[in-house]
């Protein structure tokens, strides 16, 4: 036994290959494995999209080729770049009527196009979405967005497609959108010959398909062996002594009320008061006009900043703090009162180099970085992110 302080790490015991700690602090013993565990090594795929290399190599190209969006400027890598964490870096999205990449995307004409109202979700990971603290989950109805508006990635992909600020702009209506896209890809020889091979006939270029083949590509961006995930499978090693006394707190804590499972998110809607981002010039009203917005995953959080759905908070050190002021009572959005916020705050959480430390550990750089050289429409690669 090895005393850290104010806790010590007890028994390890493996048990179907899952090295389970017993952690004790003050007296309260937890147990990660009844919360948190690690990622599953494989993807599930829905049973009508199996993944093949040529679909995925079709999907990656149609998610760098700006010929999806209206002004052929911007493209799904436009806000979830690889070099971002699969995110934008910024507060709030600038899709349409954007330029640059990340700190430096600006709007070209401000004033034109609204921000996209909530904060660049990283897509690493987000095959697993959904998944609970037994490792189950379904692809077919996996949680997307901060209002749970959609489910599985292969519903979520074509709605910005569609959306004005993100990717439409004023060229289509929002109802033409996505056939008016479809007609350009089926007016260029290689995605009429991708498409053909990856679906078979003559008419594969239709929106299901395009749905399919941007899915099928991002659940290869997988990220499963971060140190808490290597810890977990029975490497002691794997996180260092400041992270694991910040696990503890984690649970002691209560953060795994709602950050739980193996992608530290519950994918409920939760009322937290969060303020509203002043550029939107509107209140967000989040799911069903509650207030209500889903747990974000908490993996590769050191890559993702800023946080929460307004993008407000700088820092993990800004989100813990942000929690304390919540839970002290203060009212800081003027549209939630505190006697709507979720039953589920627990008391004020302990703001501590280690608890930073410790969601460190759920990072892990090793996912698909490659980007292509070129895409079939010959527009630049990634849109207008120069």
């Amino acid at each position: 036994m090895t005393t850290l302080k104010t806790f010590a790490l007890f028994a390890s015991i493996v048990l179907f290959g899952t090295t389970v700690y017993s952690c004790q602090s003050n007296g309260l013993e937890v147990n990660p494995d009844e919360t948190i565990g690690a990622l599953p090594p494989t993807v599930i795929d829905p049973a009508d999209n199996p993944r093949t290399p040529e679909k995925v190599a079709l999907g990656k190209a149609l998610f760098y080729d700006p010929i999806l969006s209206g002004n052929k400027d911007v493209s799904c890598a436009t806000c979830h770049h690889p070099n971002l964490g699969y995110g934008d870096g910024l507060d709030l999205p600038i899709g349409v009527g954007g330029e640059g990449l990340g700190n430096s995307r600006r709007f070209r004409s401000p004033g034109v196009i609204p921000f996209t109202k909530r904060n660049t979700p990283t897509l690493l990971n987000v095959a697993f979405n959904g998944i609970d603290a037994h490792g189950t989950y379904n692809p077919v109805t996996a949680p997307m967005f901060y209002d749970l508006r959609a489910s599985s990635l292969e519903a979520q992909s074509l709605l910005p497609i569609a959306a004005f600020e993100e990717m439409r702009g004023d060229v289509f209506t929002e109802a033409t959108a996505i056939d008016s896209v479809l007609a350009r890809l089926r007016a260029i020889a290689t995605y009429r010959e991708s498409f053909r091979t990856v679906f078979g006939g003559n008419t594969a270029i239709t929106a299901q398909n395009l749905g399919k083949a941007i899915a099928a590509f991002e659940r290869t961006l997988v990220t499963n062996n971060a140190p808490f995930d290597r810890y977990r499978r029975g490497d002691a090693s794997a996180m260092t002594e400041a992270q694991k006394r910040g696990m503890v707190l984690f649970i002691q804590n209560g953060c795994t009320t709602c950050h739980s499972g193996p992608m530290f998110s519950d994918y409920k809607a939760h009322v937290l008061g969060v303020a509203d981002n002043d550029k939107l010039g509107f209140s967000d009203k989040g799911k069903d006009n509650k207030y209500a917005f889903r747990t974000p995953t908490l993996r590769n959080i050191a890559l993702t900043a800023p946080y929460m759905h307004n993008g407000k908070q700088q820092s993990l050190a800004d989100v813990l703090t942000f929690y304390d002021r919540v839970r002290d009572g203060e009212q800081l959005n003027p549209n939630v009162a505190v006697s709507q916020l979720d039953s589920l705050l627990r008391p004020r959480v302990t703001l501590s180099n280690d608890l930073i430390e410790f969601m460190h550990a759920l990072t892990d750089n090793s996912f698909d970085k490659s980007i292509p050289s070129q895409v079939p429409s010959g527009l630049p690669v990634g849109g207008r992110i120069q």
